[in-house]
């Protein structure tokens, strides 16, 4: 499985400069509106799957989490909490699915996950003017990070960003809802009887299988990845990116990890063992102990809207931004 993925990868970064033109996605079926941008179309390239290649889980199945038998404690799910209710998204289904469409308590929510960028974001799926949206993986990158779609308008919107960037929402921003990714021991402990999602499926996929194995790894990312890398940190070191009041907080994870607590600006960020990364061994489960961070306001401690993504990715969409590290706080762009 991994040499197929990775020849794919290369293959399509070898002819990206083929893929830029709406001429050519609308041939492929697209209904977006080309005409509402608020990005450069040129930055769009074609991940190698085609639109949903990647199947979107749109009718999900949980058990409790006391009865789920084929998840390792260490393995990462994404936590999510709302009006009362505890759902355990495992990594080890998303990395095929990349995104779960469901509906907590009437909240219509989309669970997020993009492997290349190590990308986690939940979104409320309500728009602006009242719809619903039902999200699908377009097969499409921008800056390396997944570009979802809307089923009803063919929209484009920016995993990371929560952000429309082609078609008729082009501007909008989705509401992110906190969450954090942490192990299942942690969440089953919490959550006895909360529910954790399984594979409609089981055949479907290898599920519990990475196929980006050694992927967090690597010196730089894959070569779908074109644009330029932060020159002060490594471009794969993890960052805790917290978006509060439009400002970026962003600290190193290795940081973290060596303090324990740390407490910047009105956000304080734990890290705790325990929690393997899904994109390092073979199987989710064998991946090296990376820990899990929980993020709060530090005056009422409510959880705060955060993300942990790979250096290039805080570069790529936030140039101006600076991490905390053992060193300091350094710039990304070098100045």
């Amino acid at each position: 499985m991994r040499p197929l993925i990775v020849a794919i990868l290369l293959t399509v970064a070898a002819s990206t400069h083929t893929m830029a033109g709406p001429e050519r996605w609308r041939s492929a079926g697209w209904q977006t509106d080309f005409n509402r941008t608020v990005i450069d179309l040129a930055e769009v390239i074609s991940g190698g799957p085609p639109r949903d290649g990647i199947p979107s889980i749109n009718s999900p199945v949980f058990e409790t989490a006391s009865d789920v038998g084929n998840l390792e404690p260490n393995e990462p799910v994404i936590r999510l909490e709302l009006d009362g209710i505890a759902r355990a998204y495992p990594l080890r289904i998303l990395i095929w699915h990349e995104i779960a469409n469901d509906i907590i308590e009437g909240v219509p929510v989309a669970v997020t996950y993009c492997p290349l960028c190590n990308s986690s974001v939940v979104f409320n799926r309500r728009l602006s003017d009242g719809s619903v949206a039902e999200f699908g993986v377009s097969g499409l990158l921008r800056n390396s990070d997944m570009i979802m779609y809307d089923r009803a308008t063919h929209s484009w919107w920016q995993q990371f960003t929560g952000r429309g960037i082609v078609g008729k929402y082009a501007g909008e921003e989705l509401k992110m809802l906190p969450s954090r990714v942490e192990s299942f021991a942690h969440f089953l402990a919490d959550f006895p009887d909360g529910d954790v999602l399984v594979p409609n499926d089981p055949s479907l996929r290898p599920y519990g299988r990475n196929p980006y194995i050694g992927y967090d790894r690597r010196n730089a990312p894959y070569p779908l990845y074109t644009g330029e890398l932060p020159s002060e940190i490594a471009p794969m070191a993890r960052v805790i990116v917290v978006q509060e009041d439009n400002q970026v907080v962003a600290v190193a994870l290795s940081h973290l990890r060596r303090q324990g607590v740390i407490e910047i600006r009105d956000v304080k960020l734990t890290w705790r063992d325990g929690m393997s990364s899904a994109l390092d061994a073979a199987e989710v489960a064998g991946g090296a102990d990376i820990g899990a961070v929980q993020a709060q306001n530090i005056d009422d401690g409510k959880p705060l809207v955060h993300d942990i993504t790979f250096a290039f990715v805080v570069y790529a969409f936030h140039p101006d931004a600076s991490v905390l590290t053992e060193k300091g706080l350094i710039k990304l762009n070098g100045e």
